[in-house]
């Protein structure tokens, strides 16, 4: 199955809201008030009008006086406060009231505050996910031969290990107990037998709704429809334990921080930042970001509800960042050069109607991988070459992994293109996607992490850089799918492109001295 970096099938995979101004005190129905709390203005004591419950942020600033009597306005005015983050002067409310973000952005002391969704919280559009083919256990015959050669008995299905040298790095180090990757996704099946010696239930929580869940297998998907989650732990830290795959980082820990959206399988902004928030509070060194957040394919700043989200959200990644985190994301499956003049995104917003729309790149961002200090991955095939589905853009993608390509085909044994990796229930399947290709690198951060464990996030971003190895552009037009037209342009040198950033990352180098 074709898995383009969301967990979902469309939209992406495949794939304005209008402010109404008010003067504070002046909404229809509403009661007029002029008060003031030392200079932070009031807002109405009640909701002036009823519509469809909607989530909210409110950005402020984050010193105690201001960001309290935030919250207390955003109460005032009928709002239910969801949850609050001081440290990042992030609120999350719900409100039935059309106009409560334009009544909240007149109220001094915020930044910003916007809408995460256009469908009503309780009436999101459903989609269907559907399973890829799984992959049965191995066999007595097969389990005999891989023992043979030292290899987990699916391995010499998974190209992709030794594409990035990571089962050469496994005989130097095999990554750290005290290293942990955040899988911020579907949830993950801990239960299954090639993550559970590697999972840690003590850093895993459900945020879907924007208050971490921390209750015993909050963290799991809802059912085995939800994989993807699972399958990115595997190419991460799928244990050599004899049993199935091998992941990129087979020693260290794996956690499971849920955000999707129960039925629709949606990344909302508030679980997103409740994620990252919770990653950063409980120990994570790495976080892999295998999504974008919903409703809106890119955040653009110029619409003050996507200007909220992206405020929202970057404040979130850089206080996990802050606090030790290496955020790896997927580039995206679009086939977008990400550096264009301007892209056209008819998948947003997802949850409600989708309206064509030409939007800049360099002021609308997908969310979190364009962020500041994120670690933007591009996926590669067998031939080491951008899989077709691929965003890439020079200056845009940071590294390169392999995620897969249908078109670019292994030699026996592996047979298949794509990553093979773990699926809830214990099975394994194959996908493909720059959801695949995330881990690999989010994996290869944790093995630097674990020979270096005082590194800074910035380090080891630098480290992922300066170990990758470039192919540089290619020398032939690029014609993926052979139908004789040129489907990208690869620009930059052999150091630094659009296809592959800096380079493929390096697992072995990883870990050597």
């Amino acid at each position: 199955m074709d898995h383009l970096r969301s967990r979902r099938s469309r939209a992406l995979a495949v794939p304005v809201g209008l402010a109404l101004t008010a003067a504070l005190g002046f909404l229809p129905g509403a009661t007029a008030t002029a008060a003031t709390d030392q200079g932070v203005s009031a807002a109405p004591e009640a909701a002036a009008q009823e519509g469809p419950k909607l989530s909210y942020v409110v950005n402020t600033a984050t010193d105690k006086g201001t960001f309290g009597k935030v919250k207390k306005a955003v109460k005032r005015s009928g709002a239910t406060v969801v949850n609050a983050h001081p440290r990042i002067g992030v609120i999350v409310a719900h409100s039935t009231d059309p106009d409560f973000a334009d009544t909240m952005r007149t109220v001094e002391g915020v930044q910003s505050a916007g809408a995460t969704r256009t469908a009503p919280l309780r009436a999101a559009a459903t989609t269907e996910v559907g399973r890829p083919e799984k992959v049965r256990e191995p066999g007595a015959s097969l389990r005999a031969a891989a023992a043979a050669d030292g290899l987990e008995p699916l391995e010499s299905l998974q190209w992709d290990i030794p594409a990035i040298k990571a089962d050469r790095a496994a005989e130097v180090n095999p990554g750290s107990r005290d290293v942990t990757v955040a899988v911020i996704d579907t949830g993950v099946d801990d239960t299954h037998p090639d993550l559970a010696p590697n999972f840690s239930a003590g850093q895993s929580a459900n945020c879907v709704g924007g208050v971490a869940d921390t209750s015993e297998g909050a963290w799991r998907p809802y059912t085995a429809d939800d994989y993807h989650g699972t399958h990115v732990a595997g190419s991460i830290a799928a244990a050599r334990n004899d049993i199935g795959v091998a992941g990129v980082a087979p020693n260290v820990k794996v956690s499971s921080i849920k955000v999707s959206e129960p039925t629709t399988s949606l990344f909302y902004a508030e679980a997103v930042v409740c994620a990252f928030v919770f990653a950063a509070e409980n120990g994570v060194e790495v976080t892999n970001n295998s999504y974008y957040v919903d409703p809106w394919l890119y955040n653009c700043e110029d619409d003050p509800d996507q200007r909220a989200i992206l405020d929202a959200v970057g404040r979130a990644t850089k206080y996990a960042e802050r606090n030790g985190a290496v955020n790896v994301a997927s580039a995206g499956n679009a086939a977008s050069d990400l550096a264009a003049d301007e892209l056209t995104d008819t998948s947003s917003p997802n949850d409600s109607k989708p309206v064509p729309r030409t939007i800049n790149p360099s002021t609308c961002l997908d969310a979190p991988t364009q962020l500041p200090g994120v670690v933007t991955v591009a996926a590669t095939g067998v031939q080491s070459l951008k899989s077709y589905y691929s965003n890439f853009g020079l200056n845009q993608i940071d590294v390169a992994a392999p995620g897969g390509d249908r078109y670019q085909v292994p030699e026996l044994p592996a047979k298949d293109g794509r990553i093979l990796s773990t699926m809830p229930e214990g099975d394994y399947a194959y996908l493909q996607g720059t959801s695949m290709a995330g881990p690999h690198v989010a994996g290869v951060a944790a093995l630097v992490k674990s020979g270096r464990p005082d590194a800074s996030p910035q380090e080891v971003q630098w480290l992922l850089k300066a170990q990758a190895n470039n192919p540089g552009c290619p020398t032939a037009p690029y014609d993926p799918d052979g139908d004789g037209d040129v489907d990208a342009e690869c620009e930059g040198t052999r150091h630094i492109n659009s296809f592959y950033g800096f380079g493929i990352v390096d697992a072995l180098a990883a870990v050597e001295k």
